[in-house]
């Protein structure tokens, strides 16, 4: 434990011991697994939330212009060093005590589920601004279903701008999850590995933040490399470059940090002399000469060559970031762990990420904030089998569409993300996400998942010598008017590392681990009702153009949910065929 200078003054001091009393010393109190001694309520609002808060944001707010003039005259760091410790303390102070206030409303809300749901669906109810809500007072869920039928995301959107987008999320109760989850996944993070988050050991590299809810006062008191507000991702690279002791590195998503590794090989050189002219010291110029060391040994183990103390990569995970996560994992972050503070769906978080330790991508569906049901699906076809249930009624192995009720419009939304049920949490289920119902390819009606296509193309990739897949996305042949005198069949557009051209034979091996993969387009095949699947070798720079284009829409969420199958002939035409 760091203790305070004895040249301080005695209020210093004080304020330095108590620091260390509020922040729980080097780590979180685990997570409660019982009831909530003295029955604490949750948190109704974001504010309430935050109350206890206030008298360490005070505080750190005090500190921040000293920390600033610390920072302004290196020749005082003997002097002056405690003040950004007791910085720190306070902030991860304030952070303990927020912490420990979500945890055990977590606790209380996942131990009594049904009743947590019920008060969701009370809010939500009471917060409607439908004219033709008809259930205010009343929050009886069998009256709930009856009234308000199911409505799936793309019939609410499609009609007006021709692109299949989530509906927005409620901004005041996707907070609340947003909050709870950034702050949890901060404990969590913190109790797994304890030095990540020491002074100037973190940098984010992306405009956007894996973090759900904006912190910013604390960020800059726990020493978050970067300069505040940042926008330009040549800028942050720079400063995370600047800093060879990084414990983590941060990016908005795992595509954002694919982007961000591909700019670094691309342009090395550049950014090499960008350190060496940075300071006429010796160290960036030093500095300059490992990083130009580290690019010429290749992608793999790139990350731990720059910064040799790094331990986890975080990034918020949203559909259609797998592939680009285990591309990664594969490469430049090889040795590196992943962590995720929640899932998003439709513009916010949906499930809690409270296990680092654990396999990624094991998410906790919480009981409070937007009201979600589980919509159960026939194994096998992924149909509707039954009416939706709660998630206290969820069964383990189970296979369920997310069912998300906006109060603004009371429309009971299916998402189309479908998790499955691994475990529980006392009352809630726990789940990974298996894959979004949208993104289906049919061309005969063989309705081809997300899944299915996603593990034979990986099969496929296998197969081709030396090649790591960063990206793919698929076009019906319809939608390019590429099927005229053949029969229909999918567009497939991969991007790939280490792999430049594709020989015929490469490109039939896709087909094959198709038909392996499902019998329906197997059978359709050996007809000729369907054709081969075409597979195109294009650059990295196409997805990025994808992802601009879909981002420029008014009502894209973020993260931006990936597509892998493109519906519409103004995205689908842009790909080079």
């Amino acid at each position: 434990m760091f203790s305070p200078p004895h040249h301080l003054p005695d209020r210093f001091r004080l304020v330095f011991l108590c620091v260390g009393e509020w922040g729980g010393g080097n780590g979180f109190p685990p997570l409660p697994l019982g009831p909530v001694p003295g029955g604490l309520p949750p948190a109704r609002s974001c504010l309430e939330m935050l109350l206890p808060l206030l008298p360490c944001l005070a505080l750190c707010l005090l500190l921040l212009p000293l920390a600033v003039l610390w920072r302004r005259r290196p020749s005082q760091d003997a002097r002056l060093s405690w003040l950004v410790h007791l910085q720190h303390r306070v902030a991860w102070g304030a952070l303990c005590w927020a912490a420990a206030w979500q945890r055990k409303s977590l606790v209380r809300s996942t131990l009594h589920a049904g009743q947590s749901q019920q008060r969701a669906l009370r809010r939500c109810l009471q917060g409607a601004q439908s004219p033709r809500c008809p259930l205010r007072g009343s929050t009886d869920i069998g009256v709930f279903r009856n009234h308000l039928p199911l409505t799936k995301a793309s019939q609410l959107q499609e009609e007006e701008s021709g692109v299949q987008l989530l509906p927005p999320a409620s901004k005041q109760y996707r907070g609340e999850v947003s909050l709870q989850a950034t702050l949890l996944g901060l404990a969590a993070l913190k109790k797994t590995c304890p030095e990540v988050l020491a002074p100037e050991g973190t940098a984010r590299v992306t405009p956007s933040s894996p973090w759900p809810y904006p912190l910013p006062w604390p960020w800059h008191a726990l020493g978050q490399l970067g300069p505040a507000g940042a926008k330009d991702p040549r800028a942050l690279l720079l400063e995370a470059l600047r800093s060879p002791g990084l414990r983590a590195l941060e990016a908005g998503t795992a595509v954002e940090l694919l982007d961000v590794f591909l700019g670094l090989e691309a342009d090395g050189e550049e950014l090499a002399e960008a350190l060496a002219a940075g300071n006429p010291g010796a160290s960036l110029p030093r500095r300059a000469a490992e990083l130009r060391e580290a690019l010429e040994q290749g992608p793999r183990g790139l990350a731990l060559r720059l910064w040799p103390k790094l331990q986890v990569v975080v990034t918020l995970d949203a559909g259609g970031q797998a592939e680009a996560v285990a591309a990664l994992g594969a490469l430049w972050c090889q040795g590196l762990a992943f962590f995720s503070p929640a899932y998003a769906a439709s513009g916010g978080a949906v499930g809690l990420s409270l296990w680092p330790e654990q396999p990624h991508g094991l998410y906790l569906l919480p009981p409070g904030g937007p009201f979600i049901e589980l919509l159960p699906l026939k194994e096998g076809t992924r149909e509707e089998a039954a009416p939706t249930v709660l998630l206290a009624e969820a069964q383990k192995g189970k296979e369920y569409e997310l069912v998300l009720t906006d109060h603004t419009s009371l429309t009971r939304c299916r998402l189309g993300d479908v998790v499955q049920v691994v475990g529980a949490y006392n009352q809630c289920p726990v789940v990974r996400f298996i894959c979004r119902l949208g993104q289906t390819l049919s061309v005969r009606g063989e309705d081809t998942g997300e899944d299915v296509f996603s593990e034979a193309l990986g099969r496929a990739v296998g197969q081709w010598p030396g090649a790591r897949l960063l990206d793919h996305g698929c076009v019906e042949s319809s939608i390019l008017d590429s099927s005229e005198g053949s029969a229909p069949h999918y567009e497939v557009f991969v991007a790939l590392k280490g792999l430049r051209n594709l020989s015929e034979e490469n490109r039939d091996k896709l087909d094959h681990c198709l038909q392996e993969a499902s019998a329906r387009y197997k059978s359709l095949r050996f007809r000729g009702s369907v054709g081969p699947a075409q597979v195109h070798l294009v650059g990295w720079g196409a997805f990025r153009e994808l992802r601009a284009a879909l981002a420029a829409c008014p009502s894209a969420p973020f993260p931006p949910e990936m597509p892998r199958v493109l519906k519409h002939r103004f995205l689908g035409a842009s790909w080079p065929h």
